[in-house]
């Protein structure tokens, strides 16, 4: 899997929005000044993110962005899905609508377990606990082992 930019600014975004003390709507400038994420491409990201019903916009002096539901309830997955689509996709399919002939067919079966795979790490985690540095055991110990830090 590749994590688009869109992903990443995504995240850093709410969890720049999320970890405010104050926890008022924030403007998409601010947003931006803090994470160093270009402007333009923060406002499309938003728009995604408002589609999905994971942010919400408020207008007036005071307004800005603020997310639309409880910060522990909005997974990592649920983000990505919300700019980017499906977390496995293959020629811009589901893995399960994929078809292969014959001696290729397998090659879906591994789509699926990386599909699989995903979830069990990205819906696990919330902005909550991103935002609070403070990601789950199942999580945590994925990156325990040195081998998942090289690069193969």
């Amino acid at each position: 899997m590749r994590v688009s930019a869109k992903s990443d600014y995504a995240l850093r975004a709410l969890i720049e929005m999320v970890g405010r003390a104050d926890a008022k709507p924030v403007s998409a400038e601010e947003l931006g000044k803090a994470q160093d994420i270009p402007h333009g491409f923060l406002q499309a990201i938003l728009a995604d993110l408002r589609k999905a019903g994971v942010v919400v916009s408020q207008r007036g002096q005071s307004g800005g962005w603020r997310l639309a539901r409880d910060p522990q309830q909005v997974s990592v997955a649920d983000v990505i899905r919300a700019v980017d689509g499906p977390l496995v996709s293959v020629y811009g399919l589901r893995p399960e609508a994929v078809s292969y002939h014959d001696s290729a067919e397998v090659l879906q079966h591994v789509w699926i377990a990386a599909r699989s795979s995903l979830r069990e790490v990205f819906e696990q985690v919330s902005i909550a606990q991103l935002a609070a540095r403070e990601l789950p055991e199942a999580v945590t110990s994925r990156t325990g082992d040195e081998d998942a830090w090289q690069p193969h």
